[in-house]
């Protein structure tokens, strides 16, 4: 158990993935200021109206895109280990709280799974025209990476943060990937159709 400087977002960010942050409280800009400085972490954690929700993910920022004069911050961050937060403490001006890790079960993907999501995300790669990067079969937590590179809902990825399976959770980010992949070849079809009228062009 230890303690961590939180920063509630109504955001999910998963372990290994990319999301910009734009810090303009005083208090986060303590914290994140204090990360830059000791290359420290600091906890994003899921927060809406019903309040912190009790997953969240060590980050740690892996860029500074902008400094203002009035000290706001446009940076990049990372996400690292999964916490599981124990109980909220004070003492600092912003948001501090005990937590402890979150580690998978001994559970990992079968390479049948692997090259499926691969191929999903290939799928869906090519259906919306992206230049993401794929990544290598090998990848260590590979659900989270591909989960990190789509779109997907606060509660989705929610329920990703508490999967302690690896194999479970890259049959359900599978899932997630051909949902996504098929909704985006529906629109598109949408789109050529109304393109010409609902007709064939037989010019």
């Amino acid at each position: 158990m230890s303690e961590l400087g939180l920063f509630p977002l109504p955001l999910v960010l998963l372990p290994e993935e990319q999301v910009p942050l734009h810090v303009f409280e005083e208090r986060y800009k303590e914290l994140i200021g204090e990360c830059l400085e000791d290359e420290g972490e600091f906890g994003l954690v899921y927060a809406d109206d019903d309040g912190i929700r009790e997953l969240g993910t060590r980050a740690g920022v892996v860029s500074v895109l902008d400094r203002f004069e009035d000290g706001r911050l446009n940076v990049v961050v990372q996400g690292h280990e999964r916490f599981r937060l124990l109980a909220l403490t004070e003492g600092r001006s912003f948001q501090t709280g005990d937590v402890a890790e979150v580690v998978d079960d001994d559970d990992p993907a079968d390479a049948d799974t692997v090259a499926r999501a691969l191929a999903l995300f290939e799928r869906l790669r090519a259906a919306t025209r992206s230049e993401v990067e794929v990544p290598a079969a090998e990848t260590d937590q590979l659900s989270f990476v591909l989960a990190g590179r789509v779109e997907l809902a606060p509660e989705v990825k929610l329920e990703l943060l508490a999967e302690l399976s690896e194999r479970a959770r890259l049959s359900r980010v599978c899932e997630l990937l051909q949902l996504a992949s098929e909704a985006v070849e529906r629109q598109r079809r949408a789109a050529e159709r109304a393109a010409t009228n609902g007709r064939v062009d037989l010019g």
